[in-house]
């Protein structure tokens, strides 16, 4: 029998949780340039609004009919976002054709890091999530998985084991702050969370952040993946992994996914549980930090994220 998660609905509005930068606030010397690589002036701007950064995103329809989808951030206004966009840059433009994700055009990095990307007459997935618009998901990251493992050549990734090890900096505020669930339960989650360099390891380029809003259905039904950012050299099957969080949240029947998909189905079930378990100990602490004014929705997501993965593990465990 598929589980009952017993989570609260998603909390934030989808497609609907940054406040961004308007193309009419962008400098004129900046619109300039950007229309001259578009190739026509701009005629509108349609922000991009789901996701959790402030940076510009919009897809701008030209005079000419053309669209393309423009990302930037300033360097010194928005560093943390220009840094972002400069690594997704240099990501995008190393991942080799196999990949299902929307291709990089051209890109500025000066006071404005600015990225060109592929327009793709496309959606988000519907949430709650469907199992269709999942397996089209589920099918795109084992693409992704077979074209970079090994990741590109050249492209220089940090490893998951060390990317990860500041989540476990939070479980001394978890155990105080989270008494509500259980002392015995928190110090085995904290004890799987430990032990996750065992199993995230690999030779996989993972994108780590696979969630609705870094997803496209296109009008066939493929699943794009997009904002690669921050990817790490990992796990093959981390990313599908992470792609059934949600889902599962939404009653989707994970398990019977998880024994159908290739990716999924031969990794020994502790390591999903410490997987969860270290999700748990960022998410929940994450979660109480203020919410910054350009990203009202984060900490409600956070927090969401953190119940879904306790709720998870907690079944998973024998412990509900």
């Amino acid at each position: 029998m598929p589980s009952t998660p017993s989570v609260a609905p998603y909390p934030v509005p989808h497609g609907k949780t940054a406040r961004r930068l308007e193309w009419a606030f962008l400098p004129p010397h900046l619109r300039a340039w950007i229309e001259r690589r578009c190739g026509s002036p701009v005629a509108s701007a349609i922000s991009q609004n789901g996701g959790f950064t402030p940076g510009f995103a919009s897809v701008l329809v030209c005079e000419d009919g053309s669209r393309h989808f423009v990302k930037a951030a300033s360097v010194k206004a928005q560093r943390l976002f220009a840094d972002s966009y400069r690594e997704e840059a240099r990501k995008l433009a190393a991942l080799p054709p196999a990949v299902p994700a929307p291709r990089l055009k051209w890109h500025l990095d000066d006071d404005w890091v600015v990225l060109g990307i592929e327009h793709v007459a496309a959606r988000a997935p519907r949430r709650p999530w469907v199992r269709e618009e999942l397996d089209a998901l589920l099918d795109s990251l084992e693409q992704v998985a077979d074209a970079v493992t090994p990741p590109p050549a050249g492209l220089a990734l940090d490893t998951a084991e060390a990317d990860f090890a500041p989540m476990l900096e939070h479980w001394t505020a978890l155990r105080e702050r989270r008494t509500d669930l259980g002392a015995d339960r928190l110090a085995e989650a904290e004890a799987l969370a430990r032990r996750y360099a065992d199993v995230v390891g690999g030779d996989t380029l993972v994108h780590t952040d696979v969630r609705s809003d870094n997803v496209l259905i296109d009008p066939d039904g493929r699943a794009l993946i997009c904002d690669w950012n921050w990817p790490v050299r990992g796990a093959a099957w981390f990313d599908s992994f992470a792609a059934l969080l949600a889902p599962r949240a939404e009653r989707v029947d994970v398990d019977a996914v998880i024994a159908s998909r290739r990716l999924l189905k031969d990794v020994d079930p502790e390591a999903f549980d410490i997987n969860l378990a270290l999700y748990v100990g960022y998410f929940l602490i994450q979660c109480e930090l203020p919410a910054p004014s350009t990203s009202p929705h984060i900490r409600d997501h956070q927090r969401w994220c953190g119940e879904v993965c306790w709720d998870w593990l907690a079944e998973r465990r024998g412990w509900s």
